[in-house]
C-alpha cells in the first residue's frame, strides 16, 4: 500500500504550485471541512475552490510528510509541515493536518486544517 498522505499531498502540491483550482477542489470530498489561513471553517468543494482562487498565482508550497495513520481501507490521515512561498520573499510555515477518505478513484481530503508555525506561543 502506498502512503495515503504522500500520495494525496503530491497531487495537492502539483495542483497548488500550478494554481489549478479545479484540480485542487477535486482533491476534496464534496462535503469536506476546510480551515485555511482565514478565520472561518468552510465546507464543500465550492468553498475550497473559492479559497484557492484567491491565492496569488505565484505562490508555491514545500511539503514534508511528518506522519501518516491508516484506519482500515477507507480512512487515513496525518500531519505535514508545509512552507508557502512567493518569489518576492513572502513565506509562511504551517503544520497541516488531514483526514482522508478513500473513494473508488483516489484518496480525497475530508478535513483540512492549517496552523501557522510561530516561535512565540504566548
Amino acid at each position: 500500500m502506498t502512503d495515503p498522505m504522500r500520495e494525496t499531498l503530491d497531487r495537492w502540491k502539483a495542483a497548488f504550485d500550478g494554481h489549478q483550482v479545479d484540480a485542487m477542489a477535486d482533491l476534496f470530498t464534496p462535503d469536506a471541512l476546510f480551515q485555511g489561513f482565514g478565520p472561518e471553517v468552510v465546507a464543500g468543494r465550492d468553498a475550497v475552490r473559492a479559497y484557492y482562487e484567491a491565492v496569488p498565482d505565484d505562490r508555491t508550497a514545500d511539503v514534508a510528510v511528518v506522519s501518516t495513520y491508516v484506519i482500515g481501507e477507507q480512512v487515513a490521515g496525518g500531519f505535514a509541515d508545509v512552507t508557502f512561498r512567493d518569489p518576492k520573499g513572502w513565506e509562511a510555515a504551517v503544520h497541516l493536518s488531514l483526514t482522508l477518505q478513500r473513494d473508488p478513484d483516489a484518496w480525497r481530503i475530508r478535513q483540512y486544517h492549517v496552523s501557522r508555525v510561530s516561535a512565540d506561543h504566548n
